[in-house]
């Protein structure tokens, strides 16, 4: 065995050894998380394993090899066919049977924090806080060249107003970088990043696991909602739109009932309630008129009493 090692080249032996890790995996797990690995050193990833152990595996390796060793996998278990899509980028592959949450939270919670560098793309905001910065007045130019208004204050540069230098998704230049590092400010925290979800031969992007069963409920019943008014737009029945053609149908019938006098056992309690709701309202509007006659009955004057002048100025 070791003469047929020694007689392979280092990179054969890694290929090898990666078929044959990935190829356990695939017969032993059935789920796995696709992560992005920007930015993301040896000994953090080194400590993700370590938080992983007894509950998943993570596994690294070429895309290309990869794929190819999935896309043979799946030859004999066509459920892994969509695996292989996912390999894209810099992505690392969580195998687990146990909850994708859970193993989820794992991954992301070990984050490390770290300086920016030139040219990446900024994954939050970097704001710089207004106050003292402890650094000489010789050290202006940096603070003009990115339009940061400063003071000078008991000999050191005194930054006047918060201010944001970096946004979200923006790149981060030199400038940036030089200042940073100046004010020993570590503005990002690089990790794992959760990006899609193989379980049991269902693909979707991770985000579905933070829904909760309420939210699956109101996305279904929202389609649903929808579905029923295409339906009736159309004219085409379905399941979900029936419900509403026959309780249409039933207002129309109950309308007509009315029109017509004709009852039908169904339409009758509505024909009882339609005849109670006129002396419902009768009620309290009589009631509430019979304090104002009365006080209008009060406000008659009373009949002057006969003088005999009565003609006397006609």
């Amino acid at each position: 065995m070791a003469e047929e090692i020694k007689g392979k080249s280092k990179r054969r032996v890694r290929k090898e050894g990666l078929a044959a890790k990935l190829t356990r995996y695939l017969d032993e797990f059935k789920n796995v998380l696709v992560c992005g690995v920007d930015n993301v050193g040896s000994n953090q990833m080194q400590k993700v394993r370590i938080a992983l152990r007894g509950k998943a595996e993570l596994l690294m390796g070429k895309n290309t090899l990869i794929r190819k060793f999935i896309r043979k996998a799946a030859e004999k278990n066509p459920r892994w066919s969509g695996l292989a899509d996912l390999v894209v980028g810099n992505v690392g592959l969580v195998f687990t049977n146990e909850n994708l949450k859970t193993v989820r939270d794992i991954v992301l919670s070990n984050k490390v924090p770290a300086a920016a560098k030139a040219g990446a793309n900024a994954p939050v905001s970097v704001v710089v806080p207004a106050g003292p910065t402890g650094l000489d007045p010789g050290q202006t130019s940096f603070f003009q060249a990115l339009s940061i208004a400063t003071k000078i204050a008991r000999g050191a540069i005194e930054i006047i107003n918060e201010v944001t230098l970096v946004k979200a998704g923006d790149k981060v230049t030199t400038s940036h970088v030089a200042l940073l590092s100046k004010l020993n400010i570590k503005p990002f925290f690089y990790g794992f990043e959760a990006l899609d979800v193989f379980e049991d031969g269902v693909v979707y992007k991770a985000a579905v696991l933070d829904m909760s069963t309420d939210d699956l409920f109101g996305k279904f019943f929202n389609g649903v909602r929808k579905l029923a008014a295409i339906s009736l737009a159309v004219g085409y029945p379905t399941e979900a739109s029936i419900p509403h053609s026959v309780g249409g149908a039933f207002k129309k019938l109950v309308a007509i009932s009315k029109a017509t006098g004709f009852d039908f056992p169904e339409a009758k309690l509505f024909s009882a309630a339609a005849a109670a709701a006129p002396a419902a309202a009768a009620a309290p509007a009589a009631g509430g008129n019979a304090a104002p006659a009365a006080a209008a009955k009060e406000a008659e004057p009373e009949e002057e009493p006969d003088t005999g002048f009565g003609g006397l100025f006609d």
